[in-house]
């Protein structure tokens, strides 16, 4: 999976480097709104909200933003959020797929498919590409974490191999492990079980095979991709174009 590696490690980045900080609290704070409405505004009764106050701490939001997220999420007149995906091929062939959460449906796909349209992406009928992903859990966990915690590497690797770890890999000072979807919940229950804490955890869509484009052409579909991931009701944008080496350069 080492393409894979690669979008996790750009993504993650990416992240780090992003200006425009609130739209990425923006999106954690969905993520927290969704949880409480869903399981309460307890983390520790409400493994969704555990998961997101932990992805909230990975991006550096501040714990009285955090706070502050969950208290306004339990308020009567809060907003609702829908989880919402939609599936599309953007130029060259490359197949998307887009995660939302809107309290606006209509506005939503409307922004969506105005954004292909102006791109030459076309979108497709639910469920016309899903064959093309496989939905995995993933988590990035700090190198140093481990060393603090006092755990040897190979003992590390033989406990999350045993709660369900399909593929671990070190890389750039950052440990990436990929389960199935029905191993994430207990790949989350041992990591707390031995007090790791990611820096993300999250369900993310894995490409089966990729595409691969000339340079030029995969600057076209990042930049149609930064476009869609720009909208507010937008969390996540998953692709099949593979990023090799000299693309990763131009980023």
């Amino acid at each position: 999976m080492s393409g894979h590696s690669k979008w996790s490690t750009i993504k993650r980045k990416k992240g780090a480097l992003d200006a425009k900080r609130s739209k990425i609290f923006s999106r954690v704070i969905k993520e927290i709104s969704v949880a409480v409405k869903e399981g309460g505004n307890d983390p520790d009764g409400n493994p969704r909200l555990r998961l997101a106050v932990a992805n909230a701490k990975g991006v550096n939001m501040p714990k009285d933003n955090i706070q502050r997220a969950i208290s306004k999420a339990g308020e009567k007149n809060s907003a609702d959020f829908q989880e919402v995906t939609y599936e599309a091929y953007g130029n060259f062939g490359v197949a998307m797929y887009i995660e939302c959460l809107t309290d606006n449906t209509h506005r939503t796909v409307a922004n969506v498919r105005s954004y292909l349209n102006k791109h030459e992406g076309k979108l497709e009928t639910k469920g016309a590409l899903s064959f093309l992903f496989d939905r995995k859990g993933v988590f990035t966990i700090p190198e140093k974490t481990i060393g603090e915690k006092g755990l040897e590497e190979d003992d590390f690797l033989m406990e999350v191999i045993d709660a369900g770890a399909e593929e671990a890999e070190n890389e750039d000072g950052f440990y990436t492990i990929y389960t199935a979807m029905e191993d994430f919940g207990n790949m989350l229950k041992k990591l707390e079980e031995m007090g790791v804490e990611a820096e993300n955890a999250e369900l993310q869509r894995i490409p089966k095979t990729t595409v691969k484009l000339e340079t030029e052409q995969a600057k076209k579909i990042l930049k149609m991709v930064d476009v869609i991931e720009e909208d507010e009701d937008v969390q996540n944008v998953f692709h099949n174009m593979e990023l090799t080496e000299e693309i990763m350069a131009g980023m």
